[in-house]
């Protein structure tokens, strides 16, 4: 019992330094987890890194926010995986829900300074390192790094989730006609806590939830009701991280007038000057609505479909990859990220990152510091967001 707790407390302790440090979206987030859980901390494997980020690009929710939360579950069971959502996304909803509060008096938050663009860059620094080590991992062979740049390809020329999907659906069909995988010996499976019958109860719940709230809300008239089944919707039926949450969450608090569109476009873009998940920008939505008990409410209902789904999926995740013909298609699908990861590192991370000479200089600067030397990410990031404010 003592070892358990010491390992839920580990895990919360390294997801809130990730917290506090992984700015830059949810691509940058992936390799910030890389670097931290997989080459530092030695958690789990390469192969099963890539296969969680995988399966959780194909659900929807906050992508980034899942793959830590079945990271923890596999480091320390179920409390592991509340420690890890609970450590990552602490420090954005905090300063979202004080910035809510304050918001009147914060209409200029400089979103725009020198320091952020300093963030930018770094970002584009970790994605580089990210890439690199899952391409030495994934991509080996001619085969599989072709592969992996028909896949970025096919994710830049037709942009969004659906090219990200198009190019993963081609590395399963490329795999299947692959030969057997000789890696597999080299593979450390998650370990998942969870019996078939707990996967399909939190399906069933979750499917339960998105039908009934809305009914539930209607019949009430409250608004606090509204409040987690508008969240609750936009959780459970958005696609493609954080920014695609837009649209749906100005239906369900703008549209009914719990948020003015100035304050939610105030939120939004001091959302982007934050680490940690962009869906923290329910936090500010809920307070500004309804105090911090819509607040936590908000926060609450849109993370709460990442869990369901993570946990109804996983553990028929784990006995469907065991056979030979799905072994062969993620072997494609691993290099096929490598690709999609190769896609965002240019739009939208090299794109809005890299704006000028000087840009290029710090991402290059950070770079060298995180291959090179070895510094932890979180120092580089600091010192990136000091160089940025008194240089760019």
């Amino acid at each position: 019992m003592t070892s358990q707790i010491k390992s839920v407390f580990e895990v919360f302790r390294v997801f809130l330094v990730l917290g506090l440090t992984s700015f830059g979206g949810p691509v940058a987030h992936i390799g910030y987890f890389r670097t931290t859980l997989v080459e530092r901390y030695r958690w789990l494997s390469e192969q099963a890194y890539v296969e969680l980020v995988t399966l959780c690009q194909f659900l929807p929710g906050p992508a980034s926010s899942q793959v830590g939360i079945g990271i923890g579950l596999h480091r320390a069971g179920w409390a592991g995986a509340v420690a890890a959502w609970v450590g990552f996304t602490l420090p954005s909803a905090l300063i979202m829900g004080l910035f809510a509060y304050g918001v009147l008096n914060f209409s200029d938050i400089g979103v725009g300074g020198g320091w952020l663009l300093g963030l930018k860059a770094v970002a584009v620094a970790v994605v580089v390192q990210a890439l690199w080590g899952m391409a030495q991992t994934l991509c080996p062979d001619r085969q599989r790094a072709t592969l992996a740049l028909v896949a970025a390809g096919v994710a830049l020329l037709v942009s969004g989730t659906v090219g990200q999907l198009a190019a993963i659906a081609l590395g399963v069909i490329v795999g299947l006609w692959w030969s057997a995988d000789n890696d597999e010996s080299q593979h450390t499976p998650l370990h998942i806590p969870i019996p078939p019958w707990v996967g399909a109860l939190s399906l069933g719940l979750f499917a339960v939830l998105l039908l009934g709230l809305p009914l539930w809300a209607n019949l009430s008239g409250q608004q606090g009701i509204g409040l987690l089944s508008g969240f609750y919707y936009a959780g459970s039926l958005v696609f493609g991280g954080g920014h695609v949450v837009l649209p749906l969450l100005q239906t369900q608090v703008v549209d009914p007038g719990w948020v003015d569109h100035d304050l939610f476009l105030a939120g939004y873009g001091a959302a982007q000057a934050v680490p940690g998940p962009l869906f923290t920008f329910a936090a500010y939505l809920g307070v500004v609505a309804n105090g911090w008990i819509g607040g936590l409410v908000a926060l609450f209902a849109i993370f709460l479909p990442s869990f369901l789904l993570l946990f109804g999926v996983l553990p028929f995740w784990q006995r469907l990859r065991a056979v030979p013909s799905v072994r062969r298609a993620l072997r494609g699908v691993n290099a096929a990220v490598v690709g999609v990861l190769l896609a965002a590192l240019y739009d939208p991370v090299w794109v809005y990152g890299i704006v000028g000479t000087r840009e290029f200089v710090v991402a290059l600067a950070a770079w060298a510091l995180l291959v090179l030397w070895r510094w932890p990410p979180w120092l580089v990031v600091i010192l990136g967001a000091g160089l940025g404010e008194v240089w760019l």
